[in-house]
């Protein structure tokens, strides 16, 4: 029987980018997702009902999508009055491009 594999010099810092990088690409491992930042990333900003108009889905469904953008930090929201405008969190899209840099 072979002993199991010890890692290959991870330190604390690969693990949390390793961990950084799952969540990010989670969070885009649906396309109406993806069509989303495409979206927000050539308006800069809109409003929620924008989204909806964008893609063949209910308002829930797009909110739900929205949601776990937030929730990976892809995306940030501003209330203005009652709307929410949102946009791309840039410093984590320079994060995520910084992560996938490290694994190629």
């Amino acid at each position: 029987m072979t002993p199991p594999r010890k890692p290959l010099g991870k330190s604390p810092r690969s693990n949390r980018d390793g961990e950084d990088l799952a969540r990010l690409a989670r969070a885009l491992g649906h396309p109406h997702r993806v069509a989303i930042l495409q979206f927000l990333r050539r308006r800069n900003a809109c409003i929620c009902g924008e989204i909806v108009d964008l893609l063949p889905v209910a308002q829930s469904t797009v909110s739900q999508h929205i949601k776990k953008l937030k929730e990976a930090g892809w995306i940030k929201g501003e209330i203005e009055g009652p709307r929410t405008c949102y946009g791309i969190n840039e410093e984590v899209f320079a994060r995520f491009r910084e992560l996938v840099d490290a694994v190629l």
